[in-house]
């Protein structure tokens, strides 16, 4: 599971058939029991965020702006931006101030918010699935509850036996 995860995440890095290693990686995880892609309790939610397709998303939103409104007043709006938050790496902040930036000097470009279904990912895995781990699983409860069946049965028996001798 962990080299499929890696293969999604490198060909979301490198923009490569992120569709592909997405279902591969579904595919395990709704197969086997127990594969979890949250890792300890300070993970995030959902566990599978890719930063490549997300920022190729607000670029691609950047552009369509651009041709909306002049060239210069972009160009402006994401310098300033740029400038108040330098640290941003993916444009999630500058989204907004671009946003407003643009409409405060007379543009009238709404940007429309990124659907989360676009970049974020969680998948489920089975309770009990048919391979080694679930046949293990059920043999395990079914020798259990044969042995309470058995300890039931003998316990039950010596005491129809004891009160049959009493008797």
């Amino acid at each position: 599971m962990v080299q499929l995860r890696n293969a999604l995440y490198d060909a979301d890095k490198n923009n490569g058939n992120v569709q592909q290693a997405l279902q591969d990686l579904q595919s395990y995880v709704t197969s086997h029991m127990n594969t979890e892609l949250i890792s300890g309790n300070t993970s995030v939610y959902p566990p599978i965020q890719l930063p490549g397709t997300y920022s190729r998303l607000v670029e691609a939103q950047g552009k369509q702006l651009q041709q909306q409104s002049s060239p210069q007043l972009y160009t402006d709006a994401q310098a300033y931006c740029e400038k108040l938050d330098p640290v941003d790496f993916s444009g999630h902040n500058r989204v907004p101030c671009i946003e407003q930036y643009v409409q405060s000097h007379g543009g009238s470009v709404k940007i429309t918010s990124i659907p989360d279904s676009l970049y974020k990912f969680a998948f489920v895995s089975p309770r009990w699935s048919p391979d080694l781990a679930g046949w293990s699983l059920l043999a395990a409860i079914l020798c259990a509850g044969l042995a309470v069946v058995t300890f039931v049965a003998r316990r039950w028996l010596k005491v129809a036996a004891k009160s049959a001798t009493q008797t």
